[in-house]
């Protein structure tokens, strides 16, 4: 094992992501409230990664759990601790764009085209 190794969090792609979400997968945003405001899933939870740990309760425990933040860096934390508490939750590498960009929908916060920002 290398050094890094451990620090490792599982992944899931784009597409991959939005194949889990149809099929039951819960899809959770840990991004500031700016940045879910203009734009965000349509079919995400939406809890700011510095409230995640007091809000465990809302997070799924019985289905996978994608985590998406804008690029991937908080997700991967938050995926982690989730992990931590036996939730089988898988971080969205490349984010928010990997979503969009695998054809995934981005509303606003009046459910309009949005923009990640």
């Amino acid at each position: 094992m290398g050094l890094f190794d451990r620090f490792k969090v599982p992944s899931v792609s784009g597409a991959d992501a939005r194949e889990w979400v149809r099929s039951g997968a819960q899809l959770l945003d840990v991004r500031e409230n700016g940045e879910w405001n203009a734009g965000h899933a349509p079919q995400a939870m939406h809890i700011p990664k510095a409230h995640v740990a007091t809000q465990l309760s809302r997070v799924s425990k019985g289905k996978d759990v994608v985590v998406v933040c804008r690029s991937g860096n908080r997700s991967r934390s938050v995926t982690s601790l989730l992990r931590k508490q036996g939730i089988a939750a898988y971080s969205l590498s490349g984010g928010m764009r990997a979503w969009e960009s695998a054809g995934g929908q981005v509303l606003d916060r009046r459910g309009r085209p949005g923009r990640i920002a």
